[in-house]
């Protein structure tokens, strides 16, 4: 499914619950707002033109990373993050889901019947 966004066009091209993969067309100067995910990494794979990928820490301060043709980068969980396009830009966004140890609630313990 395509969507229209102000920046470009973003159409998922694959999901399975655990990973989801986005084909992104990026405006030259088309950016998204900076936001960021309590349960997904992102990972942006270019696969065309320029992407500028910018990531605060806990810090606020603000790393930026451009990322040329078959150059990617990884977006942590929880980190507040932005994408702009410096040129026409071609990407993949992958997400995917962070399955954590504390993913499983008890209600009895285990043991041996003897």
């Amino acid at each position: 499914m395509k969507q229209g966004k102000i920046w470009g066009v973003t159409e998922q091209v694959f999901t399975n619950g655990f990973v989801s993969v986005h084909l992104l067309d990026i405006k030259k100067g088309g950016f998204c707002s900076e936001h960021r995910h309590a349960q997904r990494a992102n990972k942006f794979y270019v696969l065309h033109g320029q992407l500028e990928i910018s990531i605060w820490t806990k810090d606020e301060i603000c790393d930026k990373t451009v990322l040329k043709e078959g150059q990617s980068t990884i977006v942590p969980i929880g980190a507040f993050h932005k994408f702009k396009g410096l040129s026409e830009v071609r990407c993949l966004e992958i997400y995917e889901v962070n399955i954590s140890a504390e993913d499983i609630e008890r209600r009895t313990v285990g043991g041996v019947e003897k």
